[in-house]
């Protein structure tokens, strides 16, 4: 095991000799080493002490706290960072160059329309009575992904290109979907539907991932070069993983055309549509493989970044 999901009331964890214990009012219900943990998401009431979190930190053990019934980000308890200081200078430097910005949001951007349209032509050889719909959607997807080779991009325009892409892609997106589900176009603020409950608490998942890897290179999730700061918002995270959101909008459309969650596995609580508890267990054991795999490659991705802000800060720091 990497990740351990923590999604049951009054569950205390303890370190014992290098185990992580899971105890209930009625007892121990569980152990796992220590030594086979690179991630713990906790949800719900669960008790730790800090002789636990000591033992997490100790490990590199990362911690994501999820509260509420609606899985909101609370913290994430990171342990040491790098070191190396230069990265982060380089990463401010790069802030401040707009030619920079521009050339590491056109990447970003090409990367996930490139994969957006992957996954339609996956889907019109899975679902060829809906052939109409997807060639559509990726007909237009196709056309901001020429629209990047332009020589005038800004950040504002390459904004825009994503947006002209997203609202292509996700209404032939939607189409994968039975009208039962409601799901029409993404909904975040709050999920109105159980497609988009799970499209939010994955990218969640995702986004806490490139807090970690941000940290753990020395960079500085806050700054990011595309999304621009804001306050609480941990922009670099959100720039690290815009290629990678495809794959988690492919993993939920065959989590439901596999019917391993329907529509009965969901609540609505207000206008909010949220996961009820025995479909976040489902969630949790089916989005592990997808987590691993894709926390190696925003690991890949944002050390080759800290790479290139270190290379900067050197060469600038020698031509001053």
């Amino acid at each position: 095991m990497s990740t351990l999901y923590v999604d049951r009331k009054d569950i205390e964890l303890r370190h014992v000799g290098g185990v992580i214990e899971l105890h209930e009012p009625t007892g121990r219900r569980g152990s796992i080493p220590l030594a086979g943990l690179t991630r713990v998401v906790l949800h719900g009431r669960v008790q730790l002490t800090t002789s636990v979190i000591g033992a997490f930190v100790d490990a590199g053990v990362c911690v994501v706290l999820l509260g509420g019934r609606r899985s909101r980000y609370l913290a994430t308890c990171i342990g040491k960072t790098h070191n190396d200081v230069q990265r982060r200078l380089g990463q401010f430097d790069a802030y401040r160059d707009d030619a920079a910005r521009v050339a590491w949001a056109q990447e970003l951007v090409r990367a996930k329309i490139a994969a957006q349209q992957r996954l339609l032509r996956k889907a019109m050889k899975a679902r060829p009575d809906l052939r109409h719909a997807l060639f559509r959607g990726n007909r237009r997807v196709a056309h901001a992904l020429e629209r990047l080779s332009g020589s005038e991009l800004s950040l504002p325009t390459l904004l825009g290109i994503e947006g002209a892409a997203a609202a292509a892609y996700f209404a032939a997106y939607a189409a994968l979907f039975p009208p039962s589900l409601g799901f029409k176009a993404r909904r975040r603020r709050p999920p109105t539907d159980p497609v988009n409950a799970c499209l939010s608490l994955a990218y969640t998942l995702l986004h806490f991932e490139a807090v970690a890897a941000s940290h753990a290179t020395g960079l500085e999730p806050m700054l990011g070069l595309y999304h621009e700061p804001s306050y609480g918002r941990e922009s670099f995270a959100a720039d690290a993983i815009e290629p990678f959101r495809p794959h988690v909008d492919e993993w939920v459309w065959q989590m439901f055309r596999k019917r391993v969650f329907t529509d009965h596995g969901f609540r609505h609580e207000g206008r909010a549509v949220l996961l009820n508890k025995q479909t976040r267990a489902r969630f949790y054991e089916h989005f592990s493989p997808l987590g691993e795999a894709l926390r190696r490659l925003l690991r890949r991705q944002v050390r080759g970044a800290a790479r290139t802000f270190e290379q900067r800060a050197k060469t600038n720091g020698k031509a001053s």
